[in-house]
């Protein structure tokens, strides 16, 4: 009997709904479960020469038939970053975000917590970006503002992390001692939005809330740990093109693997006149400025002064 393999998908995301699986764990399920048919499928080729060959294969077929099984059964749903996972679910975009939101996701492996919620997003973010980038970051805690404006007053003002890149890390000292003297950039300012999953529901809110809260930078990114549906990558890219703001996927299960599916686009000039009001209004953004400034001044940024990994000694 010949292998079904859209049914067979089909069939074992259903099986275990809201779970979201890689087209390889798939597909080492179905090697597993129709071994006869996997063989024959391997016999029959003159190409799928082993089993790692036809396994292979089988994720190649899992791809290739995304499109066409998604369209003949709207619940099968993926997310978006490598690697693409699927599943199966009767939740809403809308209700998939409110379980997110109100469980987590799930933690990396060896950590206690099952499940992480968005604070527990900012240190992996920020572990990533300076070993990416070299970038020092710095949590702004909204509740940390002035409220003098009522409830909605400071709405999408404030992002959750704010960086500084030293661009001149890797320079000669006369070098860093020239640039100083010319009073020229010593740093790139960054801006960024997280997110525990952004959906077609939530997509253009969580865009726009980056854009607003970000306009003083010179980068403004928003950040998730999950990404579900083309098409909501394909808004994100059609948004970046009007607004310049950029997308990290973050690999919670291991953040050095996390992507930036789409560059930011610069700012040449820093928004000193909505900073300002950010550093008068929250006493954390206004830490942020003065580390800043301090790093002009000696043209040295202590790690111990922002959320960067602690060294071993």
């Amino acid at each position: 009997m010949a292998l079904n393999l859209g049914k067979a998908v089909v069939d074992y995301l259903t099986a275990h709904p809201d779970e979201k699986f890689s087209a390889r764990q798939i597909a080492e399920w179905v090697f597993a479960t129709f071994p006869h048919e996997c063989n024959a499928k391997k016999a029959s080729s003159q190409a799928l020469e082993t089993d790692a060959d036809l396994l292979q294969q089988l994720v190649a077929e899992i791809g290739s038939q995304r499109p066409r099984l998604q369209k003949k059964h709207p619940n099968l749903k993926t997310t978006e970053g490598r690697p693409r996972k699927y599943y199966f679910s009767e939740k809403s975009d809308s209700a998939e975000v409110a379980a997110v939101e109100s469980v987590g996701v799930a933690a990396p492996v060896g950590k206690d917590d099952a499940k992480l919620g968005e604070h527990g997003l900012y240190p992996l973010l920020s572990n990533y970006l300076w070993a990416e980038f070299g970038v020092y970051s710095k949590r702004i805690d909204e509740k940390r503002s002035s409220n003098k404006r009522g409830p909605n007053g400071n709405r999408w003002l404030y992002p959750d992390l704010v960086g500084m890149e030293d661009l001149g890390a890797d320079w000669h000292q006369e070098v860093k001692d020239c640039v100083n003297q010319y009073s020229d950039k010593r740093t790139k300012l960054w801006s960024f939005e997280v997110k525990l999953l952004i959906n077609r529901s939530n997509v253009r809110e969580c865009f726009f809330q980056s854009v607003s809260n970000s306009s003083w930078s010179n980068f403004g990114y928003l950040v998730a740990a999950e990404i579900e549906g083309q098409d909501t990558l394909k808004e994100l890219r059609m948004l970046f093109a009007a607004h310049g703001i950029g997308l990290i996927k973050l690999d919670v299960e291991n953040p050095s693997e996390s992507q930036v599916l789409i560059p930011a686009r610069e700012r040449g000039e820093i928004d000193w006149d909505t900073a300002n009001r950010l550093a008068t209004e929250n006493k954390d953004f206004l830490e942020y400025v003065k580390l800043v400034k301090q790093f002009y001044q000696t043209g040295e940024a202590r790690p111990a002064d922002w959320d960067v990994p602690k060294t071993e000694d």
